[in-house]
C-alpha cells in the first residue's frame, strides 16, 4: 500500500475529472458503497474457487458480534448488493459508476498494489447487446480522451450456463487425457473450475490450452446472435477488436460477453480494464432476477501507461503567485487574493520559510514564483499600492510586458487569469 503525494496526486485529480465528465455525457450516475462488506457477499458473488476468494481477500472477524467481514476486493458485488437493498431497479434500469480503493493480498509489482484503485461502470437492468457495446464504447472513449495508444480490445462470449456446462464436460475430458501436462494449479482446478485453466500464464501449458475445446463452438443461436450484435455495433463505431476464445475473466458471475482492454507496454500487468455481462448475479445476491453488464479499470495501471507514453505531464501549479515585498502590504494583498480565488483563479501567496527574516528579497520571491509553475506573478509594490494598483507580470512563454491594474476593478481583469485556470 502506498501514499499518493503531490505532484503525482494532481495526475489522479486530472484523471478523475476526465472520468466524471465522460460519465456525465453517457448519463452514468455516481454510487459510493462501503469499503467493508460481509465476507459472504464476495464468496457468493465471486465464487468460492476463484483466486480472489481463495487467496487474496483481507477478511477478519468483527470483535463485537463475530460477523465475518472483508475489505472489498472489487466493487461489482457491493454495487449489486446496494441496488438490491435499496430497490434501485423498481422503476427501471440504472447506469452507475464508482471510483475508490480496493484490497487484495497479492504480490506487489508494477501497477499492482495491495491497496489499489478502480473506476467502474455498471448498467443494471438492461438485457440487450447494445448495452454491452455501450460499455465498451464508453471505455474506448476514455482512452481517446486520455490520448492513450497501444490499447487493444479483446472480446469473447461465455454463453449461458447450459452451454458452459456442455463445454465444461468436454474440457474436463480433454484435460484428463492430458493430465501429465498440467501444472499443480491446473490439477487443483481440474474439477472445481476448469474454465480458469484456460487463463493460465504458464508458458509450458500454452500449446495444451490452444488445442482445448473452444467455448464458442458450444454456443447456441441466441448466444451467438447476442455476440454478433455486439461486434456489429463496435464495427459501425470504428472500434477495433480481437476475438480471444480463451478470455474467461477471473470471477464466476460472468455470462455472454466478456472483454478486456490490454496493452503490451506494462509487462505482465497488461490488462488495464475488463468486464462483461453478469445476468445472474443480482438474483444470486438476493434480488429479483435482472440482467447487468459492467467493467472496471485499474487506476494505477492507466496512470502508469500514461506515464509510459508520456501522454500527460501534470504539475500542481497555481495560475498566480503573489509577490509581497513588505509585510505591511499583507492585509491588502490577502484581501485581493481572496477575491481572485472567489472568481475561480488558483493563487499561491509567498510566505517566508524562516521566521523573523521578513518577506524575503524580490529576487528570491521571483525565483519561488518561477519554480511554482505559475503563469503570472502578482506584485504588491509600495508605489503601486499607493496608487490603488497591483502589477500583473507574465512568467511563461515570453508573454507581454507587465501591466498595472486597479485593485478595485479586480473582476474586470481577473477574467484573463481565470481563462488560464
Amino acid at each position: 500500500m502506498n501514499d499518493i503525494l503531490p505532484p503525482e496526486s494532481a495526475q489522479w485529480e486530472w484523471f478523475e475529472t476526465k472520468v466524471r465528465s465522460l460519465m456525465d455525457r453517457y448519463a452514468y450516475r455516481n454510487i459510493r458503497t462501503p469499503i467493508v462488506e460481509p465476507s459472504a457477499l464476495f464468496i457468493r458473488g465471486l465464487g468460492e474457487v476463484t483466486d480472489i476468494v481463495e487467496k487474496e481477500m483481507y477478511s477478519f472477524e468483527d470483535k463485537l458480534n463475530g460477523e465475518q467481514l472483508t475489505l472489498r476486493p472489487e466493487s461489482t458485488a457491493g454495487v449489486v448488493r446496494a441496488a438490491v437493498e435499496h430497490s434501485l431497479l423498481y422503476d427501471g434500469g440504472k447506469r452507475l459508476y464508482y471510483m475508490g480503493p480496493m484490497y487484495r493480498h497479492e504480490r506487489p509489482q508494477r501497477g499492482r498494489y495491495r491497496q489499489f484503485h478502480q473506476i467502474g461502470a455498471e448498467a443494471l437492468g438492461f438485457p440487450g447487446a447494445e448495452m454491452d457495446a455501450e460499455l465498451i464504447l464508453l471505455a474506448d472513449a476514455l482512452w481517446q480522451e486520455l490520448g492513450l495508444k497501444d490499447v487493444q480490445l479483446e472480446i469473447n462470449s461465455l454463453g449461458e450456463p447450459d452451454e458452459r456446462k456442455a463445454h465444461r464436460a468436454a474440457l474436463i475430458a480433454y484435460l484428463e487425457g492430458n493430465v501429465g501436462l498440467l501444472d499443480e494449479e491446473a490439477k487443483r482446478r481440474l474439477y472445481s473450475n476448469p474454465l480458469r485453466i484456460l487463463d493460465t500464464k504458464n508458458p509450458n501449458m500454452q500449446a495444451l490450452v490452444e488445442n482445448a475445446p473452444r467455448l464458442i463452438d458450444f454456443l447456441g443461436e441466441k448466444s451467438l446472435a447476442h455476440f454478433n450484435s455486439v461486434k456489429a455495433i463496435l464495427d459501425m463505431n470504428g472500434v477495433a477488436w480481437k476475438f480471444n476464445p480463451r478470455l474467461v475473466r477471473g470471477m464466476d458471475y460472468y455470462n455472454l460477453t466478456v472483454f478486456e482492454f490490454v496493452t503490451h507496454q506494462l509487462g505482465s500487468q497488461g490488462t488495464i480494464c475488463g468486464g462483461g455481462r453478469y445476468d445472474y448475479l443480482i438474483e444470486q445476491i438476493g434480488g429479483r432476477p435482472a440482467p447487468a453488464v459492467g467493467w472496471a479499470l485499474g487506476v494505477e495501471r492507466v496512470l502508469e501507461l500514461l506515464k509510459e507514453q508520456r501522454s500527460v505531464q501534470l504539475q500542481s501549479a497555481p495560475v498566480v503567485y503573489a509577490i509581497v515585498p513588505d509585510a505591511v502590504a499583507l492585509p491588502v494583498a490577502m484581501a485581493l487574493l481572496q477575491k481572485l480565488r472567489g472568481l475561480g483563479v488558483s493563487v499561491q501567496m509567498h510566505s517566508p520559510a524562516v521566521r523573523g527574516e521578513g518577506m524575503g528579497s524580490m529576487k528570491s520571491q521571483f525565483k519561488k514564483a518561477d519554480a511554482s509553475g505559475a503563469q503570472y506573478a502578482l506584485i504588491f509594490g509600495a508605489d503601486e499600492l499607493a496608487r490603488g494598483g497591483v502589477i500583473v507580470k507574465p512568467l511563461r512563454d515570453g508573454g507581454s510586458q507587465q501591466v498595472e491594474h486597479p485593485i478595485h476593478h479586480v473582476a474586470d481583469w481577473a477574467g484573463t487569469l481565470q481563462s488560464i485556470a
